[in-house]
């Protein structure tokens, strides 16, 4: 059993260094990002153990824990996409300039909500004063600027792949738009609408018996990851029809972003 999980945990380990390789070559700046967000999230996991502190009733420490996670998924899966350029296009100001306001963008977002946590206050819909709405109103324009990132490398993808007729890459361009329209319509939701108090569903911390924007801010954001994934699983499949499944899948994804858009407007 010993020798099993020790082989075990040697394949993961290999299986990560091998995935960070991959994901240095594409686009080193994201990806030591996505690293650094990841490292911090450790501390911040024993901070939310430790601190027992709490807001609207919820660990103060769980939105920076979230973002940290988040943003290094985004950063990531922004990265892993960038692959798909020619290598000679990866270096171009335009992908340096994406990656930078990834960077940027994330780093005032995950910098702000943990000050504000360390302090014992809200980050979101915390606009008691001038200065705390200021910065509020920058959060939501940050939120707006990374994800309009995923529709320039898009256009990117789309100018310069060659392979854009394949289901997956159809599959990445197609995601990385909605990500930036469906993150983008929930996230003014979102910000003029606080969700309820309390910790809600696990982990997720969402409300699904009351008014509560999160779940349809969350399929906007990963429809860069989830969108792709099924392209993945179709291109993979064989099937003469993966492009059709494809259409039919990115429209049940939107009509469930919908209905749950719905579900926070009543």
């Amino acid at each position: 059993m010993a020798t099993q999980l020790l082989g075990f945990w040697y394949f993961l380990r290999s299986s990560a260094l091998i995935g960070l390789r991959e994901l240095m070559s594409r686009q080193p700046l994201l990806t030591v990002f996505a690293v650094t967000m990841l490292l911090l999230a450790a501390p911040t996991s024993a901070l939310l153990v430790l601190d027992d502190r709490t807001w609207r009733d919820v660990a103060i420490w769980a939105k920076p824990l979230k973002f940290m996670l988040s943003t290094a998924a985004f950063a990531a899966t922004t990265a892993w996409f960038v692959g798909l350029l020619p290598k000679s296009a990866r270096a171009t100001p335009a992908v340096r300039g994406l990656a930078w306001v990834v960077v940027i963008t994330s780093t005032f977002e995950v910098g702000y909500i943990s000050l504000q946590a360390a302090l014992g206050q809200g980050s979101h819909h915390n606009v008691g004063d001038p200065l705390h709405a200021a910065l509020f109103g920058l959060m939501a324009l940050a939120a707006v600027a990374l994800t309009a990132t995923q529709v320039v490398l898009a256009g990117l993808i789309w100018r310069h792949n060659s392979e854009r007729t394949s289901v997956y890459v159809q599959s990445v361009i197609v995601g990385l738009v909605l990500t930036f329209a469906l993150a983008t319509a929930s996230g003014f939701l979102l910000g003029g609408q606080q969700p309820p108090a309390g910790t809600g569903l696990p982990i997720v911390g969402w409300h699904i018996n009351q008014a509560d924007a999160r779940p349809a801010h969350f399929l906007g954001v990963h429809g860069h990851q989830l969108l792709p994934m099924a392209g993945w699983l179709l291109q993979r499949s064989g099937t003469t029809q993966a492009g059709r499944w494809l259409a039919a899948f990115t429209l049940i994804y939107v009509l469930g972003w919908g209905v749950l858009m719905q579900i926070a407007l009543r």
